[in-house]
C-alpha cells in the first residue's frame, strides 16, 4: 500500500521506496525530482541521466504508437563491460593464472538487433556466443568478427549442424562442439574425417549438483543434455583408440538459469573441475573450462535467495567462481584453464523495457460507494429478507465483528444470487444486494487495518477491491514467463511520481483471455503483492506504466495470441552530454503481417471482401462511393498496427 503522507508532500523519494527501483534497477533506474522515471544508462556512479517521458514524447513526434519495448544500447554495453571488469578483477586479485571469455546465449534474445550489439560490443572483450541450433549458428557466424571469441555450440547436433561448425572452424573461428548425447560424439568424429577439419571437442557433464528454481531439471543426474562421468571417460577412450584425445580441449557444466543462491553454484563450479582435473590426468590436453549460465538477475530487488533474486553480488559471483576452480587446480597441480560462462539474462535484462499507455480501469468496489456513504438508506416493502440482512450488517459494522460481518455478508449476498437463479429475486433486487455487498466489503477493508491480527479471509479483500486497470499490450507476446512460470517483473508508472497514487490495482491486457493479466507485484522489502499502487487516471491525458528488466527471453517465447504481433521497438543511444538518438526503428507487426504468420494470405482475403462488397452493390444495400470507402478502410485495417490505436 503506498504510505499515506498527512504533514508533507508525497515526494520522489517515496515513490523510489514504493516501488522498489533503487533496489532492483541495479543503478541503471531512478526517478527525476519532478516525478519522472530516468535512465543512467552508464550506472549509477554516472550523473548523465535520461528522462522515459522525454523518449516517449520522442516516440510521438515520430508517429509511434504504444505499446513500445525500448532498449536501451548502452546498458547493454555497460553490463557486458561490468562482466568482464568483474571478472579481470577476481583474476587478477586472486593470483589466477588463466583468463576469461564470456559467451552470450543466442536463445536468450535471438533478434538480429540484439546480437548485432552483444557482437559489436563484445568484441573489446572477446565476447563469444553460444547457439544451440543452425539457425543460431548461422546468426552467430554472420555477427562474430573477432577470432578469440569463442564460439560454443551446444544443443543436439545432427550432421549438417556438424559439418557447418566445422567449417566455421575452417574460417578460422574458435568454434568447440560440446557433446550433449553420447551418440554425438562417433558423428563428429566421423564428419572430421570426411572435411579435413580438426575439430574442438568439448563436453557437458552431468553433476551430481542441482539447484533450486523454476530450472532444476538443467543440472543433476537426471538433467535431459550432457554425459554421466561413466560416459565422459567413455568419450576419452573413444578419442584415444581414433587418435583424436587431443581434440578433446572443453569442460562443460550448465545447472540452470536464474541461479539465487551462490552456494549452488560454488559447489557446482568444484565439482565440475574435479572432473576437469581427472580429464587432464587421462591426457587429454583440456585448456578451457565452461561453467555455464545461471548468473541471476534481481528481480524484485530483495538480494536473497527468492527465485526472483540473487543471494550475491556480481563481484561475489566471480570471485567464488576463480577461487573455487583455482584451488582444486593448483591442488591439483594443473595448469589454470580460460575461464568461459554463458551469461545470457544477466547480460541482456536490464536494457529492454515495456511501455504501455492505460486504456480504461474497472473499479469493482465503487458499486458499494454510494450506500456505504448513505446513512440511512431505505429499501422496498417488498425486498427479500437476504437483503434486509445485508443492510442490517452494514449499519452494524465495529472492530470487534469485523469477521463475523464479512461471513454474513458472503452467505446473505450467495442467498440472493440463488434466489435470482431460481427466479424468486429479480434484476433489481439482485443488485440492491450487490452493491449492499460492496459497502459492507469497503468497509471492511478500512476498519481491518486497525486489528492487531488481520484473518486470512480480510486478508485477501484488498485483491477482490482491485482496481482492473486495462493496458495496451498482451501479455502472451511481451510478458510470457509472467503468465507461464509467474516470474516477477518490476512494473512502476513512468511518470506522475510526485503524486501520491491512490489506487490498487491489478493490470489486465487486451487479450480476450482472463489468463491475460499481472496480479503479482514486487513488494519492495516484503516479497511480493497482489496489487500494485497507481494513480488516479486523467481525462484526455495518457497514463504511462512500465515493464522493467524483459530484456531476457521475453521476445523469443512471446506467442501470436489474439492474433497481437510484435510491438513497435525503439532503440536509443546515449551521448555523454545526456542526449539521446534514436538509432534504431522497427515497426510493430501489422494485422497482414500477423495473417500472413497463420497461413492466411492478405490479398486473398481483400478480394474476397471486394468481391462481397460488389455483391452488396448489386444488391442494392450499399453505393459505388460507399463501396470505395468500405474497401479502403479493410485495406487500412490490414495496414494496421494489431494493438489498440488513439
Amino acid at each position: 500500500m503506498a504510505k499515506k503522507r498527512t504533514l508533507q508532500r508525497w515526494s520522489a523519494d517515496d515513490a523510489a521506496e514504493l516501488y522498489g527501483v533503487h533496489n532492483w534497477g541495479a543503478g541503471y533506474f531512478d526517478i527525476s525530482p519532478d516525478g519522472d522515471v530516468l535512465v543512467r544508462p552508464f550506472g549509477r556512479k554516472n550523473p548523465v541521466a535520461v528522462s522515459i517521458m522525454d523518449i516517449i514524447r520522442g516516440m510521438r513526434d515520430r508517429g509511434l504508437n504504444m505499446p513500445v519495448l525500448l532498449r536501451i544500447e548502452n546498458i547493454l554495453d555497460t553490463q557486458i563491460a561490468l562482466l568482464h571488469d568483474s571478472f579481470r578483477k577476481a583474476v587478477k586479485t586472486l593470483g589466477y593464472r588463466g583468463d576469461y571469455r564470456g559467451v552470450f546465449p543466442i536463445k536468450v534474445n535471438q533478434q538480429q538487433q540484439v546480437v548485432e550489439a552483444v557482437a559489436r560490443f563484445g568484441t573489446n572483450f572477446h565476447h563469444g556466443m553460444e547457439v544451440g541450433s543452425k539457425a543460431e549458428l548461422f546468426a552467430a557466424l554472420s555477427q562474430l568478427r573477432d577470432e578469440e571469441a569463442c564460439l560454443i555450440c551446444n544443443g543436439y547436433k545432427d550432421e549438417e549442424f556438424i559439418e557447418l561448425g566445422l567449417h566455421a572452424v575452417r574460417l578460422g573461428f574458435l568454434c568447440f562442439f560440446v557433446v550433449e548425447m553420447p551418440s554425438e560424439l562417433p558423428l563428429i568424429l566421423e564428419c572430421a574425417e570426411r572435411t579435413g577439419v580438426k575439430p574442438l571437442i568439448g563436453v557437458r557433464a552431468k553433476l551430481a549438483c542441482q539447484a533450486g528454481g523454476h530450472w532444476t531439471a538443467s543440472g543433476s543426474d537426471h538433467s535431459t543434455f550432457g554425459l554421466t562421468t561413466t560416459q565422459i571417460v567413455d568419450a576419452v577412450d573413444l578419442l584415444r583408440e581414433k587418435d583424436m584425445l587431443d581434440s578433446f580441449r572443453l569442460l562443460h557444466f550448465h545447472l540452470g538459469s536464474q541461479l539465487s543462491n551462490i552456494r549452488d553454484i560454488r559447489d557446482a563450479a568444484m565439482e565440475a573441475s574435479r572432473v576437469y582435473a581427472g580429464l587432464v590426468k587421462e591426457g587429454a590436453p583440456m585448456g578451457f573450462l565452461d561453467l555455464g549460465g545461471g548468473l541471476a538477475v534481481d528481480y524484485d530487488g530483495s538480494r536473497t535467495n527468492f527465485i526472483s533474486s540473487r543471494n550475491y553480488s556480481l563481484d561475489e559471483y566471480c570471485t567464488d567462481m576463480v577461487e573455487a576452480v583455482m584451488s582444486i587446480m593448483d591442488e591439483s597441480g594443473i595448469h589454470h584453464p580460460v575461464l568461459i560462462t554463458e551469461s545470457g539474462r544477466a547480460t541482456v535484462a536490464y536494457y529492454s523495457i515495456l511501455l504501455f499507455n492505460v486504456l480504461d480501469v474497472s473499479r469493482i468496489a465503487d458499486q458499494g460507494s454510494t450506500l456505504e456513504t448513505t446513512e440511512e438508506t431505505v429499501l422496498p416493502d417488498d425486498a427479500a429478507e437476504s437483503t434486509r440482512n445485508l443492510l442490517q450488517t452494514l449499519q452494524g459494522i465495529n472492530l470487534r465483528n469485523l469477521q463475523e460481518s464479512y461471513n454474513d455478508a458472503v452467505y446473505y449476498r450467495d442467498d440472493i444470487r440463488r434466489q435470482f437463479l431460481q427466479g424468486k429475486a429479480g434484476l433489481r433486487e439482485r443488485t440492491v444486494a450487490e452493491r449492499l455487498f460492496w459497502a459492507i466489503i469497503n468497509r471492511i477493508a478500512r476498519e481491518k487495518g486497525k486489528l492487531p491480527h488481520i484473518p486470512k479471509d480480510l486478508t485477501e479483500i484488498d485483491l477482490a477491491l482491485a482496481d482492473i486497470y486495462y493496458g495496451n499490450f498482451s501479455v502472451f507476446q511481451s510478458l510470457p514467463d509472467a503468465w507461464a512460470i509467474g516470474q516477477l517483473f518490476p512494473v512502476m508508472p513512468v511518470h506522475r511520481l510526485t503524486e501520491e497514487p491512490t489506487r490498487q490495482a491489478i493490470l489486465s491486457d487486451i487479450t480476450c483471455d482472463s489468463d491475460g493479466r499481472i496480479d503479482h507485484f514486487i513488494d519492495a522489502g516484503q516479497g511480493v503483492k497482489n496489487t500494485l499502487d497507481l494513480h488516479v487516471l486523467k481525462e484526455n491525458e495518457e497514463y504511462y506504466l512500465g515493464v522493467f528488466l524483459v530484456g531476457a527471453y521475453q521476445e523469443t517465447l512471446g506467442d501470436l495470441h489474439n492474433l497481437l504481433g510484435d510491438t513497435n521497438v525503439v532503440s536509443v543511444r546515449v551521448g555523454e552530454d545526456g542526449s539521446f538518438e534514436f538509432v534504431r526503428e522497427l515497426r510493430g507487426d501489422s494485422v497482414a503481417d500477423i495473417l500472413s504468420y497463420v497461413e492466411y494470405d492478405p490479398r486473398r482475403i481483400l478480394e474476397r471482401l471486394r468481391k462481397a462488397a460488389e455483391k452488396a452493390v448489386r444488391d442494392g444495400r450499399i453505393q459505388p462511393a460507399e463501396r470505395l470507402l468500405t474497401m479502403q478502410a479493410f485495406e487500412d485495417g490490414l495496414r494496421g498496427y494489431t494493438y489498440f490505436e488513439r
